[in-house]
């Protein structure tokens, strides 16, 4: 079969075929005057992007608005024609608002910029025309772009924000309670419960700390840049910044239409977020095993299995651990398209938006989910306390001996060695007698077996960042703090 024969598919999704003939679409087009024929079937599936930007019509429609005011400044449109514009708009508006998108499917154009010039053309005549006077898709889909990219970034703060203030809330409730804290994996000191899950919600606080500076590199207004070279009409970009909301006016044309790095740093952003949340979704599968059951999720957050009636499935952290290597994947797909463009706009930025919507998408799909899981879980008390052994207070025992003047490297041999005097004889550390204590070491006296009670342990830890009691509470100010300097504008 030839090349181009009417049996290759089109551009997954949009429910057609087509043939080598050429697609004519100049007449819905931003551009072809200088075109004798049209795209080619095949070129026209490969050109298209309504499918994907179709999501920014609420964007472009609002950036119109302001495009149209600035020419109304500027004297190039009549009051009048200005007002006629934005009533058309309004229309246009109004209709993509019930489009669903089998309608966006069977629509002739090739982005969202075509769609919302030509429906505005058809509502208000030849006017609709003078709407791209001085204006070039660069800029538009820039604006638009980060208009939608704003509205991302807050909706994900106030998401990140939830989860955190969930494990604060479950932190609080559970400060008093008392786990094994974990490093290899293996059980070395205890802590409170409340301090591993804060230990949960500060990198979240980072991730915050970064979506504020990624907000504010993206409340940027590009309209004005035109293709590249800016714009030939004295339009008032501060007073277009104005009207869209934007902090702050790009300085470089060229820079201003290729610029896709707030991008690049909101999905790296959602990367690191989702390793935040796959090491905590991580240690919800693993404590809430038959082995540990430190927690047990709720009903409305696990499943069952479709052989075993037994069986309680933590889906909800595995389906979130598993999202994370979509949210990285997409950061490398980002970065990839993005280190060898050359200089001004390049056609391969159109793919920019798939990786971002979906970052964005997998991110207000999976934190809802899973500050819902933690709002909901039951911690195990006593199964927290079970796990604590006096193995694990071997480093307290070292700290008594250091209290009493010994070098820390001759306290830690010598409770090395009581730990393996346990260990052959096979009894826990906290049943070896006082005189065999002393056999190792005779500074070793009768109230050193009052350092094997977590409870004191967790309490003698009383710095900043520590797991005592009045740690906890400074700790989870300051998380409260946090959040509320790193709210992002609603």
């Amino acid at each position: 079969m030839a090349v181009g024969a009417a049996t290759l598919p089109v551009r997954a999704g949009l429910g057609r075929r087509m043939s080598d003939a050429p697609v004519d679409r100049r007449g819905h087009a931003l551009w072809g005057g200088r075109f004798e024929g049209g795209l080619s079937g095949e070129m026209e599936a490969l050109n298209r992007s309504l499918d994907v930007d179709r999501r920014l019509w609420r964007e472009d429609i609002r950036g119109s608005r302001a495009w149209a005011g600035a020419l109304g400044r500027a004297g190039f449109l009549a009051t009048d024609e200005v007002e006629e514009i934005a009533r058309g708009l309004g229309v246009v508006e109004e209709r993509l608002a019930g489009w669903g998108a089998g309608d966006f499917a069977a629509a002739p154009d090739e982005d969202i910029h075509s769609l919302v010039e030509r429906l505005l053309t058809d509502t208000i005549g030849p006017l609709g025309g003078k709407l791209h006077t001085g204006r070039s898709r660069n800029d538009q889909v820039a604006t638009d772009f980060r208009l939608w990219g704003r509205e991302a970034i807050r909706r994900q703060g106030r998401l990140l924000a939830g989860l955190a203030e969930a494990l604060a809330a479950r932190a609080r409730e559970h400060a008093g309670a008392v786990m094994p804290g974990y490093t290899h994996l293996q059980r070395a000191q205890p802590v409170p419960v409340g301090h591993w899950l804060l230990s949960r919600a500060w990198p979240l606080v980072r991730d915050l700390e970064h979506l504020v500076a990624v907000h504010r590199e993206c409340d940027v207004l590009p309209l004005g840049a035109g293709a590249l070279a800016g714009c030939p009409f004295p339009v008032d970009r501060a007073a277009l910044a104005a009207d869209l909301g934007f902090a702050r006016i790009s300085e470089n044309s060229i820079d201003t239409v290729a610029d896709r790095d707030w991008c690049a740093r909101l999905v790296f952003g959602a990367a690191m977020t989702g390793v935040h949340l796959s090491q905590l979704a991580e240690d919800l599968v693993l404590f809430s095993t038959s082995e540990f059951g430190f927690v047990r999720l709720a009903d409305g957050f696990t499943t069952g299995s479709s052989l075993m009636p037994q069986k309680r499935n933590p889906d909800v952290a595995e389906l979130v651990r598993g999202k994370a290597g979509r949210l990285v994947g997409n950061l490398a797909a980002l970065l990839t398209l993005l280190k060898g463009l050359p200089t001004g706009y390049n056609r391969d930025l159109q793919e920019d938006k798939e990786t971002v919507f979906d970052a964005v998408d997998t991110l207000e799909l999976v934190l809802p989910a899973l500050a819902g899981a933690v709002h909901t879980m039951t911690v195990v008390r006593e199964r927290t306390r079970a796990a604590l052994d006096a193995g694990m207070l071997a480093t307290d025992l070292a700290d008594y001996l250091v209290r009493r003047g010994v070098p820390f490297r001759e306290s830690h041999h010598a409770v090395g060695a009581l730990v393996r005097l346990a260990e052959e004889s096979g009894r826990p550390l906290d049943a070896l007698a006082t005189k065999e204590m002393q056999s190792v070491d005779a500074r070793f006296e009768a109230d050193a077996r009052e350092v094997f009670d977590p409870d004191r342990s967790v309490a003698s830890r009383d710095m900043h960042g520590g797991t005592s009691a009045r740690a906890l509470r400074r700790q989870l100010r300051a998380l409260d703090s946090a959040l509320a300097a790193l709210a992002l504008p609603v």
